[in-house]
């Protein structure tokens, strides 16, 4: 049998682990690896047209199957492009593996061609960081990687200059047993116990849940049922706790909606389940707060806490639920209800009536027609910006469907990158990118590698030649908007000279017709959908003391009608109100 060389092996260890492709671009110190891949049946190697893509189509393989994902750049330049979408992966705590190929070990320190040192660079968005300088390491230090990425949720990467990749591997390497999942981390009985009391003591209780509440949708609503609670929640908690949930009290935040600001402010014992929400602005500064996480690190850093309790939500209110008394006061709770359909009634449905003549489309349709569409198990890839409003308000989850965006890591181009990770995942399942044309842009070039693997993936590009997320944060600055505007082309004929389906939608009347068509064809399909581009621009007269109320206000205007509310705003988006 013939002697394996490092890169062999460190095939079989990914292999091992789990990984089933490799994402990245070819070239020099790399190409070791990719040669030993090709020689691999158990593996593939996913060729990408920049490594940015490589890393965020890993993050969202890693998201949607809980498995180690894994990519790679060749030296200096080539994983310097890998880093935005490992910051993102790893703000995900998506389990990813990351290869820094580097240049010849014998140049290191000495200023050679492409020199950078990984790491150092990758320090920030990774739990582990190291390079392999001697064969020896190898296996060991890659497994204690794997261990790292998988163990702790995130992002693991590895360097390994191209000469030690091609070098024979040890003869008789240590392989130690991998770990393939982590545990359920259950909070002692006393933390139980001080929980307990906190809600029994408690008249107005409110739950707001993040995606640390994946898994354990039954047992939040056994507990809200049992305390009466209502049950507000993040972004990333949209898509786990939404669905079936009579308690439901909408989203808080800057894109939110509902009653869940109120809900959260005027309870007094609020439990946040699996949330590392941001906006600690939203937050009350007044009640009692108990956070409940798997990472002991985010507890207490966004608001003061009477009780930190650090575990899993589902384990954690298992062994909670049984011990509180059941609340029979259903006041709190039937108001925050009634709240949450006052916001609701006439504003996000608003702007997806009545729209078969407005041309620009209102981009809200898009979003409301594309969800009554789309697959009842349909992977979404969310662009950050608008696309995250437009996700926020009318994708309906249902405890299938998937909602993947850059939601903590906030970066743009996210949605199409995405989309080739989850679909090579199941190219029978439905992948749908809704994309912003800034977004889309910025990673154009990796739409052909839809075409190259003829991936099915739909997408759906909100063209409204404007960064209106953008625009939105000047408003609320009191700023003119500058610098927010794109001259497109028709990315629906880009899309057919690149041999994929395409087709472009300024009528709103043709819109559901267009989709269903995209959605038919087996291969990549992208339907260019020209929106309104004012949907977020400032009226013509601003004064100052409108300025300064805004500011003050936004996220009140925000959170009792969100961006809908704002839009009214605009003259191009009045509907319910009448003009002056």
């Amino acid at each position: 049998m013939a002697k394996q060389n490092v890169s062999e092996q460190f095939v079989d260890i990914l292999v091992r682990a789990g990984v089933k492709r490799l994402y990245g671009v070819v070239g020099d110190s790399l190409n070791p690896v990719v040669d030993a891949i090709r020689r691999n049946a158990a593996i593939e190697w996913i060729q990408v047209r920049h490594e940015e893509t490589a890393a965020f189509a890993a993050g969202a393989e890693a998201q949607i199957t809980g498995t180690l994902a894994a990519c790679a750049g060749s030296c200096g330049p080539g994983n310097l492009h890998l880093i935005n979408g490992l910051y993102d992966a790893h703000r995900s705590m998506a389990p990813v593996l990351a290869l820094a190929s580097h240049i010849p070990s014998s140049e290191i320190g000495l200023g050679y061609f492409q020199e950078t040192h990984p790491e150092l660079l990758f320090q920030e968005c990774s739990h582990y960081n190291e390079m392999i300088s001697n064969p020896q390491q190898m296996p060991r230090l890659l497994q204690s990687a794997v261990q790292h990425a998988i163990g702790r949720g995130g992002v693991s990467v590895v360097s390994m200059p191209g000469d030690i990749a091609s070098q024979p591997a040890p003869e008789k390497s240590i392989e130690h047993a991998l770990v393939t999942s982590r545990p359920t981390v259950r909070p002692g009985d006393e933390e139980i116990e001080k929980f307990r009391r906190m809600v029994d003591a408690a008249k107005r209780v409110t739950l707001f849940c993040g995606s640390g509440t994946a898994g354990a949708h039954a047992e939040v609503m056994e507990f809200a049922e049992r305390v009466k609670a209502p049950v507000g929640h993040a972004l990333r908690g949209k898509e786990w706790i939404q669905y079936d949930n009579p308690y439901d009290v909408g989203m808080s935040g800057l894109l939110g909606y509902g009653a869940a600001y109120e809900a959260t402010n005027e309870c007094d014992l609020l439990i946040l389940l699996g949330t590392d929400f941001p906006y600690n602005a939203f937050l009350p500064t007044d009640v009692k707060i108990v956070q409940v996480d798997v990472r002991p690190e985010n507890l207490g850093r966004r608001s003061k806490l009477d009780l930190a309790i650090w575990g899993d939500v589902r384990e954690t209110l298992r062994c909670l639920t049984p011990q509180v008394k059941v609340k029979t006061d259903r006041k709190f709770l039937d108001r925050m209800l009634k709240k949450h359909a006052d916001a609701l009634e006439g504003v996000v449905k608003a702007y997806t009536r009545k729209v078969e003549k407005h041309i620009p489309i209102h981009p809200e349709y898009v979003a409301s027609v594309l969800d009554d569409l789309a697959d009842d198990d349909a992977v979404f890839t969310v662009d950050t910006g608008m696309c995250n409003v437009w996700a926020a308000r009318y994708l309906t989850p249902n405890g299938k469907r998937r909602v993947i965006g850059s939601f903590s890591h906030g970066s743009m181009a996210n949605a199409l990158p995405q989309a080739i990770g989850a679909q090579f995942v199941d190219r029978s399942r439905q992948v749908v990118s809704m994309s912003g044309d800034g977004g889309f842009t910025m990673l154009m070039g990796d739409f052909l590698t839809l075409v190259q693997y003829n991936l099915p993936v739909k997408v759906v590009l909100f063209n409204n030649s404007a960064l209106s997320m953008v625009e939105l944060e000047m408003l609320v600055a009191g700023l003119p908007s500058f610098g927010t505007t794109n001259k497109n082309p028709d990315f629906a004929a880009i899309a057919r000279a690149a041999g994929a389906y395409g087709v472009r939608v300024e009528n709103p009347k043709q819109l559901a017709g267009a989709l269903k068509d995209a959605f038919k064809h087996k291969g990549p399909a992208l339907v260019d959908v020209v929106t309104d581009p004012n949907a977020l621009s400032i009226p013509p007269k601003i004064s100052a003391e409108m300025v300064t109320g805004f500011a003050l206000s936004a996220s009140k205007i925000v959170l009792d009608g969100g961006v809908g509310r704002m839009l009214q705003m605009a003259r191009s988006n009045l509907r319910n109100v009448p003009r002056p």
